[in-house]
């Protein structure tokens, strides 16, 4: 393995071998001065996506953790590494995409790690983290405000970094905090918050279930206990963890202490 990590023609020659025996690479990562994903269809993905909110998130993370949900290859992982974060985990459900985050962490030499869990079990981690990076996931998954809700219960303690795909209105408007069953509501309003499903694929993909419009994505988020604190990106939100009150219908996966009360009473 020694050679992998050098600078000469045979180490970057094993790289690249190694690169295309892993492949195909989504996150386009530089490593041993090879590209991963040289040709992706969205460019220099996810780099050239997230200079545009660089910024939004501290450049110092001295002493911080971090959690990167759906972590891929690592791009976003080994980022909050060079920004001085103390732990860096990143979690995925696809070991294809962990083979390569274990590997490009392996050549970068950088003190990351990566487990196979999915975003529903992340209360096994029993932790809560500085910062958590929630991109490119939400879209993807069945029971999205599910995965929110067991977000902030179970891992968040600050800051979230959040990306979604969003399709619809751009526009936002201000939406009631109540309507009367017989009373006309702005359902119709291309702007009211709506999450439209797919049953079968969107951009030839089975695992894209929900597109939201920008008006759903706030409202969730704010449902969820996350306060918008930026909108750097057209997609991306930062997201302070603000105390919410436990929701009078939360399910047990999310609030275990709701279980085992409701286990005391039954028995009573």
């Amino acid at each position: 393995m020694a050679s992998v990590l050098t600078g000469t023609l045979s180490g970057e020659k094993s790289i690249e071998r190694q690169i295309a025996a892993l492949g195909p690479w989504f996150h386009n990562i530089c490593l041993g001065g090879v590209q991963t994903a040289p040709e992706h269809f969205l460019g220099d993905y996810p780099r050239a996506k997230f200079e545009s909110f660089r910024d939004a998130i501290p450049l110092d993370l001295t002493g911080k953790t971090v959690l990167d949900i759906g972590c891929n290859a690592g791009f976003y992982s080994f980022e909050m590494k060079r920004r001085g974060a103390a732990r860096v985990l990143g979690i995925d459900a696809d070991e294809h995409y962990l083979r390569q985050a274990r590997f490009a962490a392996e050549v970068k030499c950088a003190d990351v790690e990566f487990r196979c869990l999915p975003v529903w079990d992340v209360a096994e981690l029993q932790e809560k983290f500085d910062l958590v990076i929630f991109m490119g996931v939400l879209y993807h998954l069945r029971h999205p405000l599910l995965a929110l809700d067991l977000i902030h219960e179970h891992v968040a303690k600050d800051l979230m970094v959040f990306q979604s795909m969003q399709r619809g209105s751009r526009e936002l408007i201000d939406v009631k905090p109540d309507y009367d069953f017989n009373a006309a509501a702005p359902f119709d309003d291309p702007a009211y918050p709506k999450l439209h499903f797919i049953e079968h694929r969107y951009s030839h993909d089975e695992t894209n279930w929900w597109v939201p419009n920008r008006g759903c994505v706030e409202a969730m988020l704010r449902s969820a206990g996350f306060r918008i604190e930026a909108h750097p990106e057209e997609e991306v939100y930062l997201c302070r963890w603000q105390q919410i009150q436990t929701p009078p219908d939360g399910p047990h996966c999310v609030y275990p202490a709701k279980a085992r009360n409701y286990e005391r009473d039954r028995r009573k």
